[in-house]
């Protein structure tokens, strides 16, 4: 398997992770203020799994570029 497969199938399981973490921010929102204490904790799952997948997403644009 190339590297650019590989993070190529990387980048699918991280945006499966990502989109997870958008949803359970979603859920989340919709049962507010029950839970509540728990609004920095969701969110920060997502923001770091959506700020690994566009860093993978680089790379990767930066692989297919060379």
């Amino acid at each position: 398997m190339s590297d650019a497969e590989a993070l190529k199938a990387e980048i699918k399981k991280l945006s499966a992770k990502a989109m997870q973490a958008k949803m359970d921010l979603h859920d989340l929102s919709e049962e507010l203020p029950v839970n509540w204490p728990s609004i920095l904790e969701v969110a920060r799952r997502a923001h770091d799994a959506f700020a690994i997948l566009e860093s993978k997403r680089a790379s990767l644009k930066l692989l297919e570029s060379a």
